[in-house]
């Protein structure tokens, strides 16, 4: 598996270790990890603190985002996935899109090249949570 994968895989089993939901992600420029986070929602008390949001956070003012891959252990959804367009991030690899078919579609739509790995270990991971935190799962997502 993915080296980067690996680390946003840690990201979202740190959050889920102090209460909140399972996501990870990472954000990589020439090989190097400029920025990490996870979902957050529940910790911050704040809606918009997905595990992508974090990530982009942490990074901080990079300037330019030519040549950064965004990886996250779900596909985004449309907040994240507009994150995404908005900086011009042009790599996304998602580790499943199983549980959550986010918002690839609209990333594609505007130039993002979307690699969803389908990655065993990523939908167990959100597929036991969701089972356990459905009221907490559908609140994240809007239903």
């Amino acid at each position: 598996m993915d080296e980067f994968m690996q680390v946003a895989i840690a990201e979202a089993k740190q959050g889920r270790q102090v209460g909140g939901i399972p996501i990870g992600s990472v954000l990589v420029k020439d090989g190097t990890i400029i920025g990490r986070g996870h979902n957050k929602r529940v910790q911050d008390g704040d809606p918009v603190t997905h595990a992508e949001i974090d990530c982009l956070r942490n990074a901080g003012r990079i300037g330019n985002y030519k040549g950064t891959t965004l990886y996250s252990t779900l596909m985004p959804c449309y907040l994240c996935a507009g994150a995404v367009v908005q900086f011009g991030i042009k790599k996304v690899i998602a580790g499943e899109s199983q549980t959550f078919s986010g918002a690839k579609e609209f990333m594609e739509s505007h130039g993002v090249e979307v690699i969803d790995l389908d990655l065993d270990e990523c939908k167990q991971m959100m597929t036991n949570f969701i089972q356990n935190n459905s009221q907490l799962w559908n609140e994240d997502i809007g239903v």
